[in-house]
């Protein structure tokens, strides 16, 4: 098969990995060495619906062992079926960055013969991008579930972010949907890379203080940092019967827990006929963005899911935006003074940002 067939395949089939839009990194460009990486993100392309573009999303591969209902690449679907070699993908890449389109790669693969199996082709990859190439872009890799621990470690000096999927809100969902995928196959990666991250920076901080012990044995060679942008997921809502209550409630323990970046949701495309699936073909796109503006006012405006939504209105109101339904529904929280206010009270005013709150 030609190179670019593969591309088109194996880049289509990666359109329903949700990939984040920024490298969450700085990294200066190095003499020598090919590419840096900006925490804003660098953007080089839009596509045709003017969304921007800084990364190569592409799979490794759309063969996949598993039969996952909700997945276009599962095993039963007789589609098209492609996998790069790792030498290709890494020439793809760099020929990609050379030509201005792309600021780094996002990379994600069906499960080809086994876990570890596929995740040696894209230590193979990443090890040609970063060793043959000295390719110092940005790299976003999936991790894939039962992995043995080793492979995970060494594909986190590849990257700079990595993320496991949690697929769907509950074990029951897995269950019925992905019986082939379990919650502590999926969690055990991510306590992993939380982990090796932590422990990472500590060391890394001991040797900048110079406070390590044997001091005269210089390391042999510097090793990269352990997924130095962090990690994140992605949950398909509206497969499933889960409510909003349920979704924001395991976004917050993962947060909490598992000192994630991001939680990606990505809202429930019918792609293939099954009947365990919903029976409509509505994409919930409303829903995922109000998901999106809630998971916001966790992380950034200090807001507890309960003050957001409840079990007595599980799903959030897909007329108002979050905070402003806060605001109505605490109306004797205003007026707020705005230059008497606390930072607290004025990130709960509708209409004022983080940014905004800040500067007044």
């Amino acid at each position: 098969m030609e190179l670019i067939d593969k591309l088109e395949i194996l880049a289509d089939a990666a359109k329903y990995d949700v990939a984040c839009t920024s490298s969450g990194i700085d990294r200066d460009a190095q003499k020598g060495k090919l590419g840096n990486t900006m925490a804003a993100g660098c953007c080089h392309s839009f596509a045709a619906d003017g969304r921007c573009i800084t990364l190569l999303k592409v799979l490794m591969t759309n063969v996949c062992v598993y039969d996952c209902a909700y997945c276009v690449n599962r095993c039963s679907n007789e589609v098209r079926r492609a996998a790069f070699t790792p030498q290709e993908l890494a020439d793809l890449t760099i020929a990609f960055y050379r030509r201005n389109y792309i600021e780094g790669l996002f990379l994600s693969s069906g499960v080809i013969k086994n876990p570890d199996y596929t995740t040696e082709l894209m230590i193979q990859t990443l090890s040609l991008l970063r060793g043959e190439h000295g390719f110092r872009g940005y790299i976003h890799a999936k991790a894939v579930p039962g992995t043995s621990p080793e492979l995970v470690d060494e594909l986190g000096h590849l990257a700079d972010r990595m993320s496991v999927n949690m697929e769907l809100p509950s074990q029951q969902s897995l269950a019925l949907l992905a019986p082939e995928k379990n919650k502590q196959q999926i969690i055990a990666p991510m306590r992993q890379i939380r982990d090796n991250i932590a422990v990472d920076k500590d060391t890394r901080a001991l040797v900048r203080k110079n406070t390590t012990y044997m001091k005269t044995i210089k390391p042999k060679k510097k090793e990269r940092a352990f997924v130095p942008a962090g990690q994140s997921t992605q949950m398909i809502v509206g497969a499933t019967p889960e409510s909003d209550f349920q979704i924001l409630n395991l976004s917050a323990a993962l947060y909490r827990t598992l000192s994630l970046k991001r939680v990606f949701f990505s809202a429930y495309t019918p792609v293939n006929d099954d009947a365990r699936l919903p029976g409509t073909d509505a994409l919930q796109l409303n829903r995922e963005h109000r998901l999106y503006q809630a998971d916001w006012l966790l992380r950034f405006y200090r807001f507890d899911v309960t003050e957001i939504i409840d079990e007595e209105h599980p799903f959030l109101d897909p007329e108002v935006d979050p905070k402003a339904n806060w605001a109505l529904n605490n109306l004797d929280f205003f007026p707020v003074e705005v230059n008497k206010a606390p930072l607290e009270a004025l990130l709960r005013v509708p209409g004022i940002g983080v940014k905004g709150a800040h500067a007044i």
